[in-house]
């Protein structure tokens, strides 16, 4: 009798953190049901990041320079050169694979629906794993209805607090201030607002549609998302669901997911602190803020007497602003009850029982970590679904307040 053959599946993130991280476990899961798993990193990302034995791990190029920093608002040149450069070689990739290990199926991140058209052109079903919360989704979908409402577009900041009543489901709970981020462009047809637009009603195409979120979390917005997509998956939360099923015997040779280097010496800091005493404060991978937003919250902090654990990447702080003296009373009151890292290991902290409070940029990981960990979170939303995310916080699971209401 012949052998039956494992079923293969190539995965393609989206190359950025808050992406790589739950595709990466989704990759983990799958392979502990049985499947062949080939991790597709770009050229920029792969030392950055652990690799995991289970797991097979190829290259392919962004189709940007290798000085290109990636980062900050020039992080959507990816958007374009992913079309006009992976595109092509993503095809020439998947005829690569040898007969007896051809690509059986594909699961792409939600904004490089490129891969749909390779995949139909070739004959492999592809599924979509798109990393964000479904009430950002929803509101992405809905951006034709904002467009004809009138709600798109409007300028600067003038009147954030009126009411958005064209998104189905959300009529009496959004303001111009919640709506994602790319909602507040000017130009309706500025490239980054058509491209999320194209992405989100192209996924449809798909042979169907994956989210990290749970029906008790989402479900009146996941009923609206239902008709537009008939295979919707609701898997989250990932990481959770990777816990689970790994039990007591998760491997400890692991991928984090993480493009930075965790300085675990947090951990045993936490280990000094009383229960719930302590301030979490991250702002995720991708958020730069000013020196002057930096000293903002670093007195905040001090000056609350409460312990604080403050992740502060390399890159935070926006450009060549970061330079100059640190205040002697920073400097001390840090010494005396804070600590401050380059990355941590976010879920480990946040379960951490020492651990009473998360200041957040409200990204979806993020987010659906401090839910299940049951910490409070105080919200400093920034950018894409952030927005969004952080007046469902508030307003609908009331596990957070939302600073951009203050």
């Amino acid at each position: 009798m012949k052998q039956r053959s494992v079923p293969h599946l190539l995965l393609l993130p989206f190359p950025a953190q808050g992406h790589i991280n739950p595709m990466l476990k989704l990759a983990e899961l799958l392979s502990q049901a049985g499947f062949s798993i080939t991790f597709l990193n770009t050229d920029h990302n792969h030392e950055r990041l652990t690799a995991s034995p289970r797991l097979r791990f190829q290259t392919i190029s962004d189709g940007l320079p290798p000085d290109h920093p990636r980062s900050g608002p020039l992080l959507q040149d990816i958007f374009f050169s992913t079309q006009l450069v992976t595109k092509p070689l993503f095809r020439d990739l998947l005829l690569s694979f040898p007969q007896d290990l051809p690509v059986t199926g594909i699961i792409a991140d939600g904004i490089m629906s490129f891969a749909i058209d390779v995949a139909q052109d070739l004959g492999i079903p592809i599924f979509i794993f798109r990393t964000f919360s479904a009430c950002c989704l929803w509101a992405y979908r809905c951006i034709p209805k904002l467009i004809e409402a009138g709600d798109l577009p409007f300028e600067g900041h003038d009147d954030m607090d009126r009411p958005i009543k064209s998104v189905p489901g959300m009529e009496t709970l959004l303001r111009r201030r919640d709506l994602p981020s790319i909602c507040r462009l000017k130009d309706l047809e500025n490239p980054v607002l058509q491209f999320f637009v194209y992405e989100t009603f192209n996924i449809a195409r798909a042979s169907g549609l994956i989210l990290n979120t749970f029906d008790d979390l989402e479900a009146p917005i996941l009923s609206h998302i239902g008709p537009h997509f008939p295979q919707l998956y609701t898997i989250g939360p990932i990481h959770t669901l990777l816990k689970t099923r790994q039990g007591d015997t998760q491997p400890t040779d692991a991928s984090n997911g993480s493009l930075w280097e965790e300085d675990r010496s947090c951990m045993a800091w936490l280990e000094s602190r009383p229960f719930k005493s302590v301030l979490y404060v991250s702002f995720g991978s991708l958020v730069v803020v000013t020196r002057d937003e930096l000293l903002e919250f670093w007195y905040g902090l001090v000056n609350s007497g409460k312990p604080f654990l403050w992740v502060v990447r390399q890159d935070l702080i926006a450009g060549n602003d970061g330079k100059g003296e640190i205040p002697a009373e920073l400097e001390g009151g840090t010494k005396e009850r804070g600590c401050m890292v380059g990355w941590a290991p976010q879920e480990e902290v946040l379960a951490h029982p020492a651990v009473g409070g998360f200041l957040t940029h409200s990204g979806w990981n993020s987010t659906l970590e401090s839910i299940i960990a049951g910490v409070p979170m105080i919200c400093w939303p920034q950018l894409a679904d952030q927005q969004i995310n952080s007046r469902f916080v508030s307003e609908v699971w009331r596990n957070g307040i939302d600073m951009k209401d203050r």
